[in-house]
């Protein structure tokens, strides 16, 4: 399936794959500003788009077109670059989609998740979780404390019951964007996940 990628770093460094949010593109500010300062610390970032931005469509393509997307764009750059690590995720939408396909058996080290949508907003009743038991590798949360899809309790909730595969880290007064509240969420998102993929906490 071929869409737009962009990646930057050198082969043989841990690789992650960012996908963008229902409502983005490859474009979206938050994954331009990591990739650019997580490959200054010698890790490979990977943003790419899904078909429907592609073309220019607003609405998000089906659940399994998605995930065939992150699976044929990982496929395709770890054929090309060999990493030594390969973790998948992404902004809200896009992290989701990551979670099922290694939730249905894709290898992946490590999921990212930037604004998880635990829920839609405003119905903390419909919770987005249930495939997340089914998934072995490491996980890490980073969401904002006033985001409308992922209320805090509910989300720290959720990765408790995951056990220490999972980590969740809080962004005070952050959104859903994780880049408004009372300060700019890409440098402490940056230093989180570069502190994650390294094996820290």
């Amino acid at each position: 399936m071929s869409v737009s990628v962009d990646v930057q770093g050198q082969p043989g460094q841990p690789l992650l794959i960012l996908s963008h949010g229902a409502g983005g593109t490859l474009d979206t500010p938050l994954l331009v500003k990591l990739q650019a300062g997580l490959t200054a610390r010698g890790i490979t970032v990977a943003r790419h788009n899904f078909p429907y931005t592609e073309a220019g469509r607003k609405a998000p393509d089906r659940a399994p077109v998605l995930m065939e997307t992150i699976q044929s764009v990982a496929q395709g750059l770890v054929q090309a670059w060999q990493p030594t690590k390969l973790m998948l995720g992404g902004k809200s939408m896009g992290g989701r989609m990551a979670s099922m396909l290694v939730a249905e058996g894709f290898a992946a080290d490590g999921l990212v998740f930037l604004g998880y949508p635990l829920h839609p907003a405003g119905r903390p009743d419909k919770l987005r979780r249930e495939h997340l038991a089914d998934i072995r590798c490491r996980m890490l949360f980073l969401s904002g404390t006033r985001d409308p899809l992922a209320r805090t309790d509910l989300l720290e909730e959720t990765v408790r019951s995951l056990g220490r595969k999972a980590r969740l880290l809080l962004l005070q007064n952050g959104d859903h964007s994780l880049e408004k509240g009372v300060s700019d969420g890409a440098p402490w998102a940056e230093a989180a996940i570069q502190r994650w993929i390294r094996g820290g906490s």
